[in-house]
């Protein structure tokens, strides 16, 4: 008889699963929406999916202050970050990201 809690380890790892949020579904929302050139999610939360850390390169960042660049990016993931427990976008414009890019080879 089943009480409908997980009863193995790997069992309940499926089912802390449960925003439905993956690090593809991320990428492909941010490049859809922002136009984003590079996208690079980390899930920090050990594959559930309820943490994420983000690298997010986009025009639309262009003359937007930290702040604006955020609000622009949880703009185009609200579903997704109503879904997760921590979200954490480091955003840059091309021009900053090849600069940066540029700084870590030298």
């Amino acid at each position: 008889m089943s009480t409908g809690a997980a009863e193995t380890d790997s069992q309940a790892a499926k089912a802390a699963n449960t925003s439905g949020v993956t690090v593809s579904s991320l990428e492909n929302t941010l490049k859809e929406k922002l136009g984003a050139q590079h996208v690079g999610i980390e899930d920090m939360s050990g594959g559930c999916g309820q943490a994420f850390n983000a690298t997010i390169v986009s025009q639309q960042f262009e003359k937007k202050n930290t702040l604006a660049r955020h609000r622009l990016v949880n703009s185009a993931l609200k579903t997704e970050i109503a879904a997760i427990h921590a979200w954490t976008p480091r955003c840059f414009t091309p021009d900053e990201w090849d600069k940066k890019q540029n700084e870590a080879g030298a």
